[in-house]
């Protein structure tokens, strides 16, 4: 199975896992089904997802980290065989993440405002993300 689809079951794994304790998990739980069941067999895809919820639900109580990744170590291997097995689950994989997680469409807008008072002289440098050198003090002086 080559590297895309291996994180694309990765992927698919972690969300389905995170949707299982979320109010949305039915919509999912059946977009789910239908993806693992090809058709055949759905009472028994649900009744394995509603299992896993059960016992991640109760290792989330417990604080046991190592179950909840058993669950989604579970699952990320029978996406995998489904990926493998069927090509065309992939498109519908890729759209159900886009739907869980959607991009945004554009560039984000944020506003700043930043304010500098006090009694101190000197360089205010403010920013975010700075890239390359800066250099403040001996290189900067007034003549």
């Amino acid at each position: 199975m080559d590297a895309e689809l291996t994180a694309l079951a990765a992927a698919g794994a972690t969300a389905l896992v995170q949707q299982m304790v979320t109010d949305g998990w039915g919509n999912v739980r059946d977009r789910a089904v239908a993806l693992f069941s090809r058709g055949r067999d759905e009472e028994s895809v649900q009744g394995e997802l509603e299992e896993s919820r059960a016992d991640l639900v109760a290792a989330r109580d417990a604080d046991d980290e190592d179950a909840a990744a058993d669950i989604q170590a579970s699952w990320r291997a029978r996406l995998r065989r489904t990926l493998r097995d069927d090509p065309q689950a992939a498109a519908e994989l890729r759209a159900l993440l886009d739907e869980l997680d959607p991009q945004p469409t554009g560039p984000a807008t944020l506003t700043v405002h930043n304010t500098v008072s006090g009694g101190a002289s000197g360089v205010v440098v403010q920013g975010g993300t700075f890239n390359g050198g800066l250099t403040i003090g001996e290189s900067w002086r007034r003549t």
